[in-house]
C-alpha cells in the first residue's frame, strides 16, 4: 500500500450494498457500508409468472402477508376481509380447520362452487375435501379439515397476489371462474443471514349472558310455574318423555326408592317440591363458565434464513399449541419448511421446496345435519356443541345432575367426555423448479411437484354416553319401547316389537381420506425491450396435473370401550341365494353387517342356493367356540334378538 499513489481510489463492494470508492492511504482504511434498496416496478405473480403490472390487463391486488396476519389466528386466510376491494370474508366458524367463505368475484353459480382457487408457490392446492358453500357453516365434522391452507405456517408466507376477474380462466382454466389466491412464501436472500423466532401467547374470553337476551333462571321458573298451574307439566306427562329438565327430574326423584335405607330420592310432599324448585329457580347456571375456559393458546416459529451469490437458504420450524376453548376442542399442529435456491450457472438455477405439516385436533361429537325440505328447518341428532347448549338449555339446570334426552339420562359434561371426535391430518409435499436463460430476455423453466396428504376423522362414542345408550333405552318399559324411534322396528312384521340394534357397547365411525396429487409445467418466456421504448411479452406453457382422492368408511356398532374395545362377534360371512327369511332380515340391517367388529364383516352372493354362516367368538379360536351352533340359532332363528351376547 505504501507504493501505490494516494491520488488512487479502492472499490470495494459486497452483495446487498452499495459500491464505495475509498482514497488509498497508508495505515488501516475504514470502510462503512451502506445498505443497496433498489425500488422496483411492481410486478404481479400469477402463480405461473412474474411480470410487469403495467403488462398485466387484469384486476389484481397484492398484500404483503405481515399486513394480512392477526396475531392470535393462525389461519391466515382469515386475514384476507377487508383487506381488497370485491374480496368477502365471511367466518362461518371460529373452529380451527374450518374454511372461511372467501368470495373473490361474488357468487358466480347458483349451483356450482364460488370458492377461489388457492395456488402456493405456483402449485394449485386441492382441497382435502369438497365442501359446498351452504356447507360451511352446517356445524358437521368434515368442515374441519375443509381449509385448503390450514396446514401452512403464517410466517412463511411472503405475499398474497388476488387474481379478481376473468383472466385468470385464461390462465386456470375453468376452476378459476370464482378468482385465484396466489400465496409466495418466503425465501432466502442474498447477503442476508439472521434466525428469527416469533412467539404469540393468546388467551379468549368466555362469553357472557350479557350479550344476549335469554331469560335466567328465575324468569324461567316462573313460566315453569304458570305452566304447572295449567296442567302442562304433570307426572304422568313427563316421567316417560323423549327430554325432560328440572320438573321430569323431580318426579324421577319423587319415584326413587331406596332400598338399603328406604328412603326416597325426595318426598312427595309441597313443601319438598317446593324446596326442589325453590333450589333450581334460584341456580342460575352459567352454561358458557362451565364449559368454557381461559385457556393460553401457544404459537412457535423459528426460521433461518442465509444467503449467497451461490446459493440461498430459508428454513423454519412451527409448534401451535391449543388446549382448547371449551370442552373438547384441543388442537395441536406442527409445521417444517424448507426452501432453497442454488444458481448452479449463470443463467442456470434450481430452486427446491419441500414442506410438511401434522395436525391433530379434537372436536365435541357431532352428526351430520339433516334439512326438512317441507319446513327448510335443519336439525341434528345428539347436538352437543358447547356454544349451541350453552346458548339453548335453560339456567335453571345443575351440572352435577342428570337429565333426560333421547329417553336416556343425559349430563353435558359426561357427554363430552365420552362422545367425542379425533382428526390426524399429514399433509406433505415436495417440488423443484429448473429455469435456464438460453439468451438475454428468453427463459425456460420445468417445475415437477408431488404431494401426498391423508386424514383420519374418528367419532368415538363410548358405552357410556347418551347417543349409545339411547339406542337401547326403552326394552324394559313397553310404553319408551314403542316411542323410542332409535328402536329398530321390522318393515316385513308390523307386530313386532321394537328391538335393540345396540344392546351393549358403544359406537366407533371411522373416515380416511388420501389424495395424492402430481403436477408438471413446461413453460417458455421471452421479455425483450426495443429502442428503450418498445417492449414485446411472448408466453407460452404446457401443464399436466394428476389427482387421485380415495376414501374409505367403517362404522362399528357394539364396540365395548370397557373391555377394551372388544366386540361380541369377530367376523360373520354370509352366502347363498334365495335370501331366506332370516336372511333378509339380516339384509334389512345392514347397519349390523358394517357394524359388528372393527374387522371385516362382508355379505356375498353366488349362484348356488345352498346358504351358511360361519360365527366366531372374539377370544375363540376358529372351530373351538362351544357355543357356536348356540350362536348360529339366535342369531338365524330368532328374528326379534339378531345381536347375541358373548
Amino acid at each position: 500500500m505504501k507504493r501505490i499513489s494516494s491520488s488512487r481510489t479502492l472499490r470495494i463492494t459486497y452483495v446487498g450494498m452499495k459500491p464505495q470508492d475509498v482514497p488509498i492511504k497508508p495505515g488501516t482504511i475504514k470502510v462503512m457500508m451502506k445498505s443497496d434498496s433498489e425500488v422496483l416496478q411492481e410486478v404481479v405473480v400469477t402463480g405461473m409468472q412474474k411480470m410487469d403490472k403495467r403488462l398485466f390487463t387484469g384486476a389484481t391486488k397484492q398484500l404483503d402477508a405481515d399486513n394480512v396476519k392477526l396475531d392470535g389466528l393462525p389461519d391466515i386466510s382469515r386475514g384476507l376481509e377487508g383487506r381488497a376491494a370485491g374480496v368477502s370474508v365471511q367466518n362461518v366458524s371460529g373452529t380451527f380447520g374450518t374454511a372461511p367463505k372467501i368470495r373473490v368475484r361474488g357468487a358466480t353459480s347458483i349451483y356450482g362452487s364460488s370458492k377461489p382457487l388457492w395456488v402456493v408457490d405456483g402449485v394449485i392446492l386441492e382441497d382435502a375435501i369438497d365442501v359446498g358453500p351452504d356447507d360451511l357453516s352446517s356445524g358437521d365434522a368434515e368442515t374441519l379439515i375443509s381449509s385448503a391452507i390450514a396446514g401452512l405456517n403464517s410466517d412463511d408466507i411472503e405475499s398474497f397476489q388476488i387474481l379478481k376477474d376473468g383472466s385468470a380462466t385464461s390462465i386456470y382454466g375453468a376452476r378459476a371462474m370464482a378468482g385465484v389466491i396466489v400465496v409466495t412464501t418466503k425465501k432466502g436472500r442474498a447477503g442476508v443471514s439472521k434466525i428469527s423466532y416469533t412467539g404469540e401467547f393468546t388467551t379468549r374470553a368466555i362469553p357472557s349472558y350479557k350479550e344476549f337476551n335469554i331469560m335466567n333462571s328465575q324468569e324461567q321458573m316462573g313460566i315453569y310455574k304458570e305452566m304447572e298451574q295449567k296442567g302442562w307439566l304433570n307426572s304422568a306427562d313427563l316421567f316417560r318423555t323423549k327430554d325432560t329438565g328440572v320438573y321430569g327430574r323431580m318426579y324421577r326423584l319423587i319415584d326413587e326408592y331406596n332400598n338399603s335405607n328406604g328412603q326416597r330420592g325426595l318426598l312427595n310432599t309441597p313443601e319438598s317440591r317446593n324446596a326442589y324448585l325453590r333450589e333450581a329457580e334460584m341456580r342460575n347456571t352459567d352454561w358458557f363458565d362451565v364449559l368454557f375456559t381461559n385457556a393460553i393458546s401457544q404459537n412457535h416459529s423459528v426460521s433461518i434464513t442465509a444467503g449467497t451469490e451461490k446459493s440461498s437458504f430459508y428454513a423454519s420450524l412451527s409448534a401451535m399449541l391449543d388446549p382448547g376453548w371449551y370442552k373438547q376442542s384441543k388442537v395441536k399442529r406442527y409445521t417444517a419448511n424448507v426452501n432453497t435456491t442454488y444458481n448452479l450457472y449463470k443463467n442456470l438455477s434450481i430452486n427446491l421446496i419441500s414442506n410438511a405439516s401434522y395436525r391433530q385436533q379434537n372436536a365435541p361429537g357431532t352428526m351430520s345435519s339433516t334439512l326438512d325440505i317441507a319446513s327448510g328447518k335443519m336439525s341434528r341428532g345428539f347436538d352437543i356443541n358447547p356454544y349451541s347448549y350453552a346458548l339453548n338449555t335453560s339456567r335453571t339446570l345443575d351440572p352435577s345432575a342428570d337429565y333426560i334426552s333421547n329417553y336416556a339420562p343425559f349430563n353435558i359434561l359426561h357427554e363430552l367426555d365420552n362422545n367425542y371426535i379425533e382428526i390426524n391430518m399429514v399433509d406433505v409435499k415436495f417440488q423443484g423448479e429448473l429455469k435456464w436463460k438460453v439468451i438475454q430476455g428468453l427463459e425456460l423453466s420445468a417445475l415437477g411437484a408431488v404431494r401426498y396428504q391423508t386424514s383420519s376423522q374418528e367419532h368415538n362414542v363410548l358405552d357410556d354416553a347418551n347417543q349409545a345408550v339411547a339406542y337401547r333405552t326403552g326394552m324394559d318399559d313397553a310404553t319408551i319401547r314403542e316411542q323410542n324411534g332409535l328402536l329398530y322396528k321390522d318393515p316385513d312384521n308390523p307386530y313386532a316389537l321394537p328391538i335393540t340394534l345396540l344392546p351393549e357397547g358403544g359406537i366407533y365411525q371411522r373416515q380416511d381420506r388420501r389424495m395424492l396429487g402430481l403436477d408438471f409445467r413446461g413453460t417458455l418466456s421471452w421479455n425483450h425491450l426495443f429502442a428503450e421504448k418498445h417492449i414485446t411479452n411472448f408466453f407460452a406453457g404446457m401443464e399436466v396435473n394428476s389427482l387421485k382422492k380415495a376414501y374409505s368408511s367403517f362404522q362399528g356398532w357394539g364396540m365395548q370401550y370397557s373391555m377394551g374395545e372388544l366386540s361380541p362377534v369377530r367376523v360373520i360371512t354370509v352366502w347363498g341365494t334365495p335370501k331366506p327369511a332370516a336372511l333378509r332380515a339380516f339384509s334389512t340391517l345392514p347397519i349390523l353387517m358394517t357394524g359388528v367388529t372393527r374387522s371385516t364383516a362382508r355379505f356375498v352372493t353366488k349362484e348356488p342356493t345352498a346358504w351358511g354362516a360361519a360365527v366366531r367368538h372374539a377370544g375363540c379360536p376358529r372351530g373351538t367356540c362351544p357355543v357356536r351352533g348356540t350362536c348360529m340359532r339366535k342369531l338365524f332363528l330368532k328374528r326379534s334378538n339378531p345381536l347375541f351376547p358373548t
